[in-house]
């Protein structure tokens, strides 16, 4: 089971990569906003927990999420392995998932960090703004959610950088050329299907 971290600031082409990867190399989603919506709208006894917290406009413990996840992984134990969007944002989240994916005899075996020059992530949020109509349209919020991205997953991407597991790709280039350099990093733990 091959698994997979995928980091990106907003409008790096994140959304668009992971469609990508997931369809080339045959993984399974792991989105931990797509889980949590899931586990509420089912109504289960982790989506309840979650909910409690949500209403109250508070962020779902970890626990509740690494518990999401698990369940996931468990739903799906013939995956060639698993593409994490959204997930880890901070260092504890990382370790909390490390230990699950150990006790379920495996591991991350690669992240790939998309970069993309501030400028090129403000021009591309603007204009998704403009042809979307997604409220995150003016740069004072894009600014913002930027630096937000920095400071939160920085030690995030030095954690797994640490472990050696850290690939950085230059992601301002078409979406084609972003893809073949974030598959040639993928091809050395795994080859595509499609």
């Amino acid at each position: 089971m091959f698994n997979l971290v995928l980091f990106g600031p907003p409008g790096s082409g994140k959304g668009t990569q992971s469609e990508n990867i997931i369809k080339s190399y045959q993984l399974q989603h792991i989105s931990t906003g797509d889980l949590l919506r899931d586990e509420v709208s089912r109504q289960t006894p982790l989506g309840t927990e979650a909910k409690k917290y949500m209403d109250q406009g508070m962020l779902v413990p970890d626990e509740v999420v690494i518990g999401m996840i698990s369940g996931k992984i468990d739903e799906s134990p013939e995956a060639r392995g698993f593409v994490f969007d959204g997930f880890p944002r901070t260092t504890n989240q990382a370790e909390a998932l490390d230990k699950l994916l150990e006790f379920k005899n495996t591991q991350i075996h690669l992240v790939l960090a998309l970069e993309v020059p501030e400028a090129d992530l403000i021009a591309r949020l603007v204009n998704r703004g403009i042809t979307s109509g997604r409220s995150d349209d003016n740069e004072e919020v894009i600014t913002k959610r930027i630096k937000e991205y920095q400071s939160k997953t920085e030690p995030v991407a030095r954690y797994y950088g640490d472990q050696g597991k850290l690939e950085r790709v230059a992601g301002h280039h078409p979406v084609e050329e972003t893809y073949a350099l974030l598959s040639k990093n993928i091809n050395k733990y795994l080859l595509p299907v499609a």
